[in-house]
């Protein structure tokens, strides 16, 4: 029995690629988290940027404290199996009345790791709608071949190499994922899926986290990082990295370093430019 979906959100979840919502946080635990993104971000003056928006999990307790929530990971758990890692987070942050955009693309083609139950998780900290910028999904699309894409770097563009399917993706086809504060959404690493801009006025934070079963292994390095965060590892196919004991503490900002610097590896390998390091 699932500890947390029921049979039918995982049949759909397989069937179809993603679930949503599930309630994840209450009322407190979103105010909490906000606080402190705020905090961090007054102090330093400007938003989290570049590679701050990526495995910020490594460099904040109160992140870590989050991608092992203990309710996430039961239903993480439901798809995936009691053994997790979370290989990676990234903060999707659309300033009001923001032209970002994510396009639609594939995980898999960039994320370099064996084929597996990889489930990304999307928790919204603030309401994510159309007028927002939700992401929007092409149910069964993990089901079938991988689609063709092209790197098409652009400004507003949140993904690394502006990656992008390059066939038409049929709108009529696709579901939009709204979700309230404190809710979750989980997909499949092979679905499309991607979102538009925000046009409300008011700021729109979602954290994605990654999860893998441990038998998953990285093929595009030799060198790949990822936290124990449920189970065992009897495998040993990443570096395991410990939790920050506080925030930006050298230890912590190191590790992150080194997770930034081989994903980055990762996510560029064939591209014709790294963006991040311009």
């Amino acid at each position: 029995m699932p500890k947390r979906l029921s049979k039918g959100a995982v049949n759909k979840f397989r069937k179809e690629g993603y679930f949503f919502p599930v309630s994840i946080l209450d009322g407190f635990e979103v105010t909490e988290i906000k606080a402190y993104l705020k905090s961090f971000e007054e102090a330093q003056g400007y938003p989290l940027e570049g590679r701050q928006r990526s495995h910020a999990h490594l460099l904040f307790p109160w992140l870590d404290s989050l991608v092992r929530h203990p309710i996430m990971l039961d239903v993480v758990e439901d798809l995936i199996g009691p053994n997790i890692l979370c290989w990676g987070s990234i903060f999707w942050t659309k300033e009001a009345r923001s032209t970002s955009f994510v396009s639609w693309h594939q995980d898999v083609t960039y994320w370099g790791l064996t084929d597996g139950d990889v489930v990304n998780v999307w928790v919204a900290l603030s309401p994510a709608n159309e007028t927002s910028g939700c992401m929007s999904v092409l149910p069964g699309s993990h089901l079938q071949p991988t689609l063709p894409h092209k790197d098409r770097y652009h400004h507003d563009n949140m993904l690394t190499r502006g990656q992008e399917i390059s066939v038409d993706v049929d709108a009529s086809k696709t579901i939009q994922m709204p979700l309230k504060s404190g809710e979750m959404s989980l997909h499949d690493i092979r679905i499309a899926h991607g979102s538009g801009p925000n046009s409300s006025d008011e700021r729109r934070i979602g954290f994605s986290i990654q999860y893998i079963p441990t038998c998953v292994r990285q093929t595009k390095s030799d060198l790949d990082y990822a936290s124990l965060v449920r189970g065992e590892d009897n495998y040993g196919h990443f570096t395991l990295v410990p939790p920050p004991v506080q925030a930006m503490d050298t230890e912590a900002v190191t590790i992150h370093e080194l997770a930034s610097e081989a994903t980055s590896e990762i996510l560029y390998k064939g591209a014709e430019k790294n963006t991040s390091r311009l």
